[in-house]
């Protein structure tokens, strides 16, 4: 039996300021293969390279990567600001129907920092350009210095509702996650169902209402240390398990229900 081809969503980058290139960090790829039990499958992220429906029909499931570039904020109806950072606007072009046309179709995706907001815009939420601007919130940016396992090292809790698809997912109501962004959301999209909050009351983990399949997304990075984290594993396990379930052609698993 094929292993399921997990489509990565890439990113842009410009190698020593001139060779343009797409790619994925390395940490996705492990998670992908390791934990999800997939074949990872980088995406180029441009509708002049690639449309939603050849993705879908290569892919059974979808990581939605973080990623330096911000959504835009036209996306979701707010005039771009300096405090909105760098964007994408091409992989926007492809995330953000890719996200509407998998939670239509039940097809499994898995939205990661940048992926959770990207999951929020495409089901008609907003964002903050700055969480650490807003009155009695964190500063939940990347540590400027230290090594990797400073910068992606846990720095606060993350409390699910109870009885709620995390809480399930994870067996706890509460996991300490790391914390590497600049935006959050702001208002959370209709069918948008936060389950998951960090200490100031920022959003971490989200699920979508009614979706026939694996809709999940949370806010930090659990790609890294993905094998061994008791809040990442769960989530790559799960994820895997739709991913192959669809691969099989027994169609969508439904995210876990609220007790």
């Amino acid at each position: 039996m094929r292993r399921p081809v997990i489509g990565i969503i890439g990113n842009q980058y410009v190698i020593e300021n001139r060779y343009p290139v797409h790619a994925v960090g390395r940490m996705n790829l492990d998670a992908a293969a390791e934990v999800s039990g997939g074949m990872p499958y980088i995406i180029a992220a441009d509708p002049g390279l690639v449309t939603v429906a050849e993705l879908m029909q290569v892919c059974d499931g979808f990581i939605l990567t973080g990623g330096r570039a911000n959504v835009h904020p036209e996306t979701y109806g707010e005039p771009p600001t300096e405090a909105h950072g760098a964007f994408d606007t091409a992989r926007d072009a492809v995330t953000l129907p890719l996200v509407r046309a998998c939670i239509e179709a039940g097809q499994p995706i898995l939205g990661l920092c940048r992926g959770f907001q990207e999951v929020n815009v495409a089901m008609g939420g907003t964002l903050h350009p700055e969480i650490r601007d807003l009155p009695g919130r964190d500063n939940h940016r990347m540590p400027p210095g230290g090594t990797l396992e400073e910068q992606f090292a846990l720095r606060h809790v993350v409390t699910f509702a109870e009885g709620g698809v995390f809480h399930r997912l994870m067996g706890a109501r509460q996991v300490m996650t790391n914390t590497l962004h600049g935006q959050g959301v702001k208002a959370p999209g209709p069918r948008v169902n936060v389950d998951g909050l960090a200490p100031d009351g920022t959003a971490e983990a989200l699920h979508i209402t009614g979706a026939p399949g694996f809709a999940l997304a949370v806010q930090w990075h659990p790609e890294w240390n993905a094998a061994n984290d008791p809040a990442s594993r769960p989530l790559f396990e799960a994820f895997g398990a739709a991913a192959r379930h669809w691969a099989e052609g027994h169609g969508p698993v439904p995210t876990l229900k609220s007790a």
